[in-house]
């Protein structure tokens, strides 16, 4: 069986190449800017949201499955349009195409930001009411709804979406990398303001999910969110990536109010409450459906920072 990965050459994407060839999948990989990674079968060019049908319909040429991982990330500093083009219009035209053209599964890579925002506090899982509060989030969301929709129209089951918190590895961006660069710093850490406790997920972990959803003969649910098996507080992240650059914690019992009380008065009270929000994904669905979680979180972040550490 043939799989059209998009966003194959991405940090995401790469893995669940990897992951599928093992697998004894085929590969076709499409990215805006083709480039065939070592073993993939085949790479093409990923038509731009405006592009005709035509061209949609031509990547699903003998594909049995789609893996949309591309996308508008959330740490472009793009507009509310720029994120609906690529991440809800491109969706839904390849939405379209696979569901009148493939016979198998189209698993959309989405993100827990379709459903709360940064500053949310609580256990997110499948019946959270979606309530996105930025433009990637709205684009996410309005990326699965057209997902869904277009499979809905073709009378198929088998669409989902998979709702993933900050992803760690190798060549990871966003606020994971903002918090390695901050561990490496060594600047003494206030451990009540990093007192919050956050579910991550290893890009190991979404490839894992991505190949077992194609495999597993049951039609897959229409949303799941995801997670390694237990979240991580925001402190014990620091110490383990300091660990891995083999520095102390230097994580100090200084009380959280003197820095809350300067966010608030720099005009930065909401990035404050998005780094004090408790955010725990409930991966219990696709747990039991047979998927298995990464159970070593702390100790994976660890030997990141050591192979980062060692490159420099």
């Amino acid at each position: 069986m043939k799989v059209l990965v998009t966003g194959a050459t991405g940090f995401v994407g790469r893995g669940v190449v990897d992951r599928l060839r093992e697998a004894g999948f085929e590969v076709r990989i499409a990215s805006r800017a083709p480039q065939s990674p070592a073993g993939a079968d085949e790479a093409v060019a990923l038509p731009g949201a405006d592009a005709p049908q035509q061209a949609f319909q031509a990547l699903m040429r003998d594909v049995t499955h789609v893996v949309h991982c591309a996308a508008l990330n959330n740490d472009r500093g793009a507009g509310e349009a720029d994120f609906r083009a690529v991440n809800a219009t491109l969706t839904g035209r390849l939405a379209e195409a696979a569901a009148t053209r493939t016979a198998g599964r189209f698993i959309y890579l989405s993100s827990i930001r379709a459903v709360v925002g940064p500053g949310f506090s609580g256990t997110i899982d499948e019946a959270t009411p979606p309530a996105p509060q930025c433009a990637y989030g709205r684009s996410k969301r309005e990326g699965e709804i057209e997902m869904l929709k277009a499979f809905a129209a073709a009378g198929r089951d088998s669409a989902t979406a998979l709702r993933l918190p900050p992803v760690y590895g190798e060549g990871m961006k966003g606020n994971l990398r903002g918090l390695m660069r901050l561990a490496a710093s060594g600047l003494p850490l206030p451990v009540a303001a990093l007192a919050a406790v956050r579910s991550l997920i290893s890009h190991d972990a979404v490839a894992g999910a991505v190949t077992h959803l194609l495999i597993r003969p049951m039609p897959p649910r229409p949303t799941y969110v995801l997670g390694d098996a237990s979240p991580v507080a925001m402190s014990d992240i620091i110490a383990a990536f300091r660990r891995g650059y083999g520095r102390p914690p230097r994580l100090l019992s200084i009380p959280a109010w003197p820095f809350r009380l300067s966010a608030t008065l720099l005009g930065r009270r909401a990035s404050w409450q998005a780094l004090t929000a408790t955010q725990v994904c409930d991966v219990s669905l696709l747990a039991s459906e047979g998927w298995m979680p990464e159970t070593e979180t702390l100790g994976r972040l660890e030997v990141l920072a050591r192979q980062v550490g060692q490159a420099r």
